[in-house]
């Protein structure tokens, strides 16, 4: 299914930190594209230390986030944004990797506090990642780029709160 995600009125997020990519390695056109689609929106959105990895693969995502918040000593990282692409092959190599990567990132985001968002994308086939990365507004890193602004607006609020 097809999300359209409204750009229209993104968060003010004030004094903006840093944000990290991390980006797998396999099916370069169809991340790069995300990655690129949600950097636009995150400059868009006045931030300008966006930091992109490419990583080996998505199993290795979970490792390279934890790394950065682990090293993160003035407290900056405002979000990481993950992009991948797994297709279902004849194996249960395409379970086993979608699993680890996101329970790695769910323990990333719980252990650190920070917004972890995941557009990993488990697909049976090449065409659904087309679907998902093609140059057009229904493009993932979008409602990635959205997703994050809006943790990170929420959060800012919820911390001043208390």
């Amino acid at each position: 299914m097809k999300t359209l995600v409204d750009t229209s009125a993104l968060p003010v997020i004030a004094a903006p930190g840093r944000i990290c990519i991390l980006k797998s390695k396999w099916y370069p056109a169809h991340v790069e594209s995300m990655a690129g689609a949600c950097d636009t929106i995150l400059r868009q959105a006045g931030y300008a230390d966006i930091e992109q990895h490419t990583l080996p693969g998505s199993l290795e995502i979970p490792l390279a986030a934890r790394d950065l918040l682990a090293e993160d000593i003035a407290s900056n990282i405002d979000a990481i944004i993950c992009f991948g692409v797994i297709v279902k092959g004849d194996t249960l190599h395409f379970e086993m990797i979608s699993e680890e990567s996101m329970r790695g990132l769910g323990q990333v985001m719980h252990e650190f506090r920070r917004p972890v968002v995941v557009e990993i994308l488990p697909v049976f086939d090449i065409q659904q990642a087309i679907d998902r990365s093609s140059d057009d507004e229904f493009n993932k890193g979008i409602e990635a780029a959205v997703a994050a602004l809006e943790m990170i607006h929420w959060r800012r609020g919820v911390v001043a709160a208390n």
